[in-house]
Order: C-alpha cells, then sequence, then structure tokens
C-alpha cells in the first residue's frame, strides 16, 4: 500500500492494519523456517508496510504534539 494511501486513513484504521500486518510477518516467518514459503519477496513488503505504518503514526503523534503547544 502506498503512503499516500495510508495518510487517508484514521488512527485506528491505521492501528489495524499494523495489527493485521504484524500477525501475516509472523505466519511468513513461520513458513519461511519450514521451508514452505513461496513468495519470499512478500515478507520484505509486509516489513516495509509494517514501516510505512509506523512511520505515518510518528507523524500523526509530531503534528498533535505540535499543535498542542
Amino acid at each position: 500500500m502506498k503512503a499516500a494511501d495510508l495518510r487517508a486513513k484514521s488512527r485506528d484504521e491505521l492501528k489495524e492494519e499494523l495489527l493485521g500486518l504484524r500477525k501475516e510477518s509472523f505466519n511468513l516467518r513461520f513458513q519461511a523456517a519450514s521451508g514452505q514459503l513461496e513468495n519470499t519477496a512478500r515478507c520484505r513488503q509486509v516489513t516495509r508496510g509494517i514501516a510505512r505504518i509506523k512511520t505515518i503514526l510518528g507523524e500523526l503523534d509530531m503534528a498533535k504534539s505540535e499543535t498542542g503547544l
């Protein structure tokens, strides 16, 4: 998912998406360890998706703290 699409979502939607990606990452690691993983690029995609969401959540926190001053 692109960062622009993620920025359009609410904080709650981002947290749900983050939880889903973390679960998927967990499952992918088990599949990789057992040799059942077919699409190895998906691990990287999920990791980058987690990073994108965490970055946007951090930006939202920074914006909130700046306006609260």
